[in-house]
């Protein structure tokens, strides 16, 4: 089973090399790896290319975002399964690939996904928050639930069928694509309870309370989109679900 894994970047010369090598370094060999670089400016693409692969192919061009990259990644990919893994990320085993290709074996799933921490950039085993995920329930989207997108991965002909990311969103269109497969059109999906997904952090939608306050307005504005009713206390249940994964950490 081919695995596409998209990768978008620009100015990750820091970690893009970790991120590669993740890859790479998987027990799963039918894999191809696209790099979306938005022309960045600094080491990145001498490090991408420092750490090449024949599985890893790039492109660098200008975009209007990192969604828009993504899509490219999409209209790229060739592969049974579509996965992202950001440019700040990397997988937390060398089997990670291996367990979702057996998991989808099953042809009855269209997508299956994980759980993710967070760890600190500058010591990988420092974990600062553990996002433990659960099997999906229909509503559970309405009650302030998220699966961790980078843990995500649908086969391809979904995306096909369902759409791609929504660019209005500026921030929050990996939210209203989970919520367009999952809770929307509820396709098959698997939690599989494994760690999967190394994520260093600073990502953009927690970088600051304004993107905090911006991606929340974005989750309401996809629930309008789907003419969806979120329970009235959607703000309380997401930060319920949002603290236990510093309190549920591991030491």
């Amino acid at each position: 089973m081919k695995i596409t894994i998209i990768t978008v970047c620009k100015n990750a010369a820091v970690n893009i090399g970790d991120c590669i090598r993740s890859v790479q370094d998987q027990s799963h060999h039918d894999v191809e790896h696209w790099i979306i670089d938005g022309a960045s400016t600094d080491q990145t693409l001498a490090q991408i290319k420092a750490t090449g692969h024949p599985s890893s192919q790039l492109i660098s061009e200008t975009d209007s975002g990192q969604y828009e990259a993504m899509n490219k990644g999409i209209a790229l990919a060739t592969g049974d399964l579509i996965g992202f893994l950001h440019a700040d990320d990397l997988y937390a085993s060398t089997d990670v690939l291996r367990s979702v290709a057996t998991t989808m074996q099953d042809p009855s799933l269209d997508a299956c996904y994980s759980d993710l921490i967070y760890v600190s950039p500058d010591d990988l085993d420092h974990i600062i928050r553990y996002w433990k995920s659960e099997s999906y329930q229909p509503g559970l989207f309405l009650k302030g639930w998220m699966l961790p997108h980078p843990t995500f991965f649908a086969r391809r002909k979904i995306y096909q069928k369902l759409g791609n990311f929504d660019t209005q969103f500026s921030i929050g269109a990996d939210w209203d694509l989970l919520l367009r497969f999952i809770e929307v059109n509820q396709i098959p999906t698997r939690y599989i309870p494994e760690l999967w997904i190394k994520m260093r952090t600073g990502g953009a939608s927690n970088r600051s309370l304004a993107n905090i306050l911006r991606n929340n307005r974005q989750c309401w504005k996809a629930f309008s989109k789907y003419h969806l009713k979120p329970s009235p206390i959607y703000p309380l249940y997401k930060l319920y679900h949002r603290l236990s994964q510093f309190i549920g950490k591991p030491n």
